[in-house]
């Protein structure tokens, strides 16, 4: 089996163990100290199957989209009220 069908048949047994636990919370309640903790172990085997299921995407997938950046200047009155990092604005001095 490929990794992605490993991945989806674990999604699917831990899906099953999740309405399992939710039978089971609805017979003993969800006020028990062991349900409780058993509650948050699943959800951090739910959590732990999708931090693989995105370290085994395709590299395609994870590559971000580029963006072309044109070579022309841009035009100067986009600056012209701006300020200078750390001098403050062109016609006042600095404090």
């Amino acid at each position: 089996m490929s990794v992605h069908d490993e991945l989806t048949s674990v999604q699917r047994s831990l899906d099953d163990l999740f309405r399992s636990l939710g039978r089971l919370e609805k017979q003993l309640g969800t006020g028990g100290l062991e349900m409780r903790r058993v509650r948050a172990d699943a959800n951090h085997l739910r959590e732990s199957v999708a931090l693989l299921r995105d370290a085994a995407a395709p590299a395609a997938q994870k590559r971000p989209e580029l963006v072309t950046i044109s070579d022309t200047p841009y035009d100067s009155a986009l600056w012209r009220d701006s300020d200078d990092e750390g001098l403050g604005a062109r016609d006042r001095r600095a404090p």
